[in-house]
């Protein structure tokens, strides 16, 4: 079987990173990769890591010869996308925008799609059936996947997160705060208490712990590096580190992209892979959760993939494996 996809938004660092992943995937081949101010140019102008790889150009018309189209947009682009391109109803989407991942926005009759919030840990199933799927953002995946356990035991009630991305969280349009000479030996906070990531992730933890009002206070930071994030989650808890552990060990039985790790873990473990690493500490009542992942790929085109893998029926690790850069 050979699933024929399409892309949408092939120039920006997502769209780079998906192309890579897609191009090395044993059932796929790119029919092609859409890009409004690339058009008729080689991908590899753009995207200059994958000379050798590819000898496509993007183009500017839209093909509905495919089976799966994914959607590297600007967030809000996706629902205008949608509403001006009537896609087949035969093609599934994938979509890494934020436009459909909370339940309000989730069925839109306008564009006759329903969509299932992407995050496999949570949802395999659901995604398994799934014409549509809302890939999650990065903070959000890696938050939640160090939260999801506890949410499950019911012991959720204030959870203080702090997080830090690198400079490719931001996406590729130039900024005053993405450029190298800004970034390079500085950080700081921003979005404080703010981020739009939070209402995904209280959805998600209200799945799990329904009827708690949990309240979730979250300060992400800009880091001097260029991809991965690292967050630290505290709570206060009565369960010792060891019945901890076999929760999270437990829930994360059968998922292969999260481990839970009892050494202390760090950011390279994850860079250019799909694994989410998690590993727990605890003084007195104290429980800091600290969980790690790639932002463009378990926070973003890896796990775009494995939600397609799921959603065509393929092992969810095709194609996704991959392995962290040498130290």
């Amino acid at each position: 079987m050979k699933i024929k996809a399409g892309i949408i938004g092939g120039a920006g660092y997502t769209g780079g990173e998906l192309i890579r992943l897609l191009i090395h995937h044993p059932f796929v081949t790119i029919s092609f990769i859409h890009s409004r101010s690339n058009a008729g140019k080689p991908v590899t102008d753009v995207h200059a890591d994958l000379v050798g790889d590819i000898d496509l150009r993007f183009t500017g018309e839209i093909s509905q010869d495919i089976d799966v189209l994914f959607l590297c947009l600007g967030h809000g682009e996706s629902t205008k996308f949608l509403k001006e391109t009537p896609i087949d109803a035969s093609v599934k989407i994938i979509d890494l925008a934020n436009d459909f991942r909370l339940r309000k926005d989730s069925s839109q009759p306008d564009i006759n799609r329903n969509f299932v919030y992407g995050l496999p840990e949570l949802n395999r199933e659901a995604i398994r059936k799934a014409q549509n799927i809302a890939n999650p953002g990065c903070f959000a995946t890696t938050i939640q996947l160090g939260l999801l356990p506890l949410a499950k035991t019911g012991v959720l009630k204030e959870i203080y997160t702090t997080g830090i991305t690198g400079s490719t969280g931001a996406g590729q349009k130039l900024a005053a705060t993405s450029h190298f000479s800004w970034r390079a030996n500085n950080i700081q906070a921003y979005k404080t208490l703010t981020h739009q990531h939070l209402g995904e992730i209280g959805e998600s933890l209200d799945q799990l712990q329904p009827g708690t009002e949990i309240d979730l206070s979250f300060v992400p930071w800009r880091g001097d590096f260029t991809r991965g994030i690292f967050i630290s989650s505290t709570i206060t808890t009565d369960l010792s580190l060891e019945e901890l552990y076999f929760l999270f060990e437990d829930f994360y039985n059968g998922h292969p992209f999260t481990v839970v790790s009892r050494t202390p873990i760090f950011l390279k473990q994850i860079v250019n892979t799909n694994k989410a690493v998690i590993q727990l500490e605890k003084v007195g009542t104290k429980l800091v959760v600290h969980s790690a992942a790639d932002n463009l790929l378990k926070g973003a085109c890896g796990q775009a993939v494995q939600n397609m893998n799921l959603v065509f029926g393929l092992d969810e690790r095709a194609g996704l494996n991959l392995k962290p850069a040498a130290f």
